[in-house]
């Protein structure tokens, strides 16, 4: 209830500044707005005859290759604590992320809308202000809303989580200790169900956290669309000891959860966000950069180790959670609910699943576009004839990974890798894949003739959806500032 209080008060302020003379009415008119939602959300928790409501969890990875995942048929690394979550609930074959960038995800996440309009449909750009969040939703409901560890995105007056302390902030920091003792005391500290984020740094670049001699390089299966050198087999080994590190914390939250009594009255879902920091992963709209893990377990409703291969994004949180909730379905949201589908009552949620890619402050302007309908994926460059670049990937001195170099070295020699970089840096202006046959998205089928019917069919889906959105494509892919926040 907190979240919702605040914000009344901050109207009831507001209103009296407006009209300080008038003390009667603005104090009539806070009432009138906080008691009915008060009453309603109180209704929900204690009314009589209703669904016994359950706590949601969310777990959120940074930038993981979800395939990597044991559950997900990786081979490099076990991961028994998501193992557990997928072998006592559902696993999603066909989530998806609509951007493949910490803050554009996360905003989508946090408000059930797309990119466009949200505000934040480039990396580090400010959500809209005033809109409304899973902050102001779900209080709505009854529910209170934490969050731990990554605080993107921005700004803090739009999204006001109840801060929780325990996870690492800054994405990048080189170490990144934890414990639960805060997570612990916020989920024990009151009755009204609770939706809590808690959101790891891991495997986030720069990969210093966690033992690599864990891993042996030469043993290591390399991802299909992935320079094969030492080098790079080095680099994994790092990459992979940030996955240990995340399973670990999934364990100790599932503990506290056991520790407080609240596991088995609590919707854990785990996330994988987008992919890593190598060339066709995050920063791009290809298979391996919006695939995301999707796992889920509460023994109420989900049957243990069953899969969906439901199309979902993370548009659908939100309204998968206030459906979860017992509120009514929002019109202004663009997501949808998926809880049929997560309770295993269906085995669809939406038709497609869409990409928007703006490049901008990543690198020069480069936009790009999606479409994916669980087997074909569409994928436009607005500006093919340009040379894809991103700073932090491929930066030429300081840089942090140095995956790209390693790339590079390799190119020198090697066939395949110069190939691979050869391929994420000039991009045809069509790209379309069948993901049945080709889950790595390598082979470029656009210039068939066999699938220029589904390439037009899906074209036109896309920008029916790019029209609705507001989405100007290119336009949209320019230099911006972000103003003060004004709490």
């Amino acid at each position: 209830m907190t979240n919702l209080f605040l914000q009344e008060i901050d109207n009831f302020i507001k209103q009296l500044k407006m009209n300080p003379n008038n003390i009667l009415m603005t104090t009539a008119a806070l009432s009138a707005a906080v008691v009915p939602a008060a009453v309603s959300a109180a209704d929900k928790n204690t009314g009589s005859g209703q669904e016994k409501r359950p706590n949601i969890v969310v777990i959120v990875a940074d930038d993981l290759l979800s395939s990597e995942l044991s559950c997900y048929g990786g081979r490099n690394i076990n991961t028994p604590n998501i193992d557990r979550l997928a072998a006592e609930g559902v696993r999603f074959t066909h989530n998806y992320a609509s951007v493949a960038m910490s803050v554009p995800i996360r905003a989508s996440m946090y408000t059930g809308l797309y990119p466009a309009h949200h505000g934040s449909y480039q990396n580090h750009k400010n959500t809209f202000p005033g809109t409304k969040t899973v902050n102001e939703y779900m209080p709505e409901e009854g529910y209170r809303v934490g969050r731990t560890g990554k605080d993107h995105p921005g700004p803090a007056s739009v999204y006001k989580f109840d801060q929780i302390p325990g996870f690492t902030k800054g994405c990048t920091n080189l170490k990144a200790p934890y414990t639960t003792d805060g997570i612990r005391d916020w989920m024990s500290s009151s009755d009204v169900p609770f939706l809590l984020y808690v959101c790891s740094i891991h495997p986030h670049a720069p990969w210093t956290w966690g033992d690599p001699s864990e891993f042996d390089p030469d043993k290591l299966v390399m991802p299909e669309n992935c320079v094969d050198s030492p080098g790079m087999r080095s680099i994994m080994c790092k990459y992979l000891a940030e996955v240990r590190a995340l399973d670990n914390e999934v364990g100790s939250v599932l503990s506290t959860l056991e520790e407080v009594g609240k596991l088995d009255d609590t919707i854990v879902i785990f996330l994988g966000e987008q992919g890593p920091q190598f060339p066709g992963g995050k920063w791009t709209l290809w298979n391996p950069g919006v695939s995301s893990a999707l796992i889920a377990r509460y023994p109420d409703r989900i049957r243990p180790g069953s899969r969906s291969d439901a199309i979902v994004q993370y548009e659908d949180l939100l309204p998968t959670f206030i459906d979860i909730a017992g509120g009514d379905p929002r019109e202004e949201l663009d997501g949808v609910s998926f809880k049929k589908a997560l309770f295993g009552e269906s085995g669809t949620a939406r038709k497609y699943a869409y990409g928007i890619h703006n490049n901008y402050p990543e690198g020069h302007p480069y936009p790009i576009r999606s479409i994916r309908d669980g087997r074909y994926a569409l994928i436009l460059n607005l500006c093919p004839e340009r040379q894809y670049h991103e700073k932090h990937l491929m930066a030429a001195t300081g840089n942090k990974t140095g995956v790209w170099p390693t790339w590079q070295e390799a190119a020198k020699t090697d066939e395949r890798s110069g190939y691979l970089c050869s391929r994420f840096v000039d991009r045809p202006a069509v790209e379309f894949y069948d993901l049945k046959k080709d889950p790595w998205e390598m082979n470029n089928l656009a210039g068939e003739k066999k699938y220029r019917k589904k390439i037009a069919e899906m074209k036109a889906e896309l920008e029916k959806w790019m029209e609705e959105q507001g989405d100007t494509g290119a336009d949209m892919d320019i230099p911006f500032t972000n103003k003060p926040d004004k709490k």
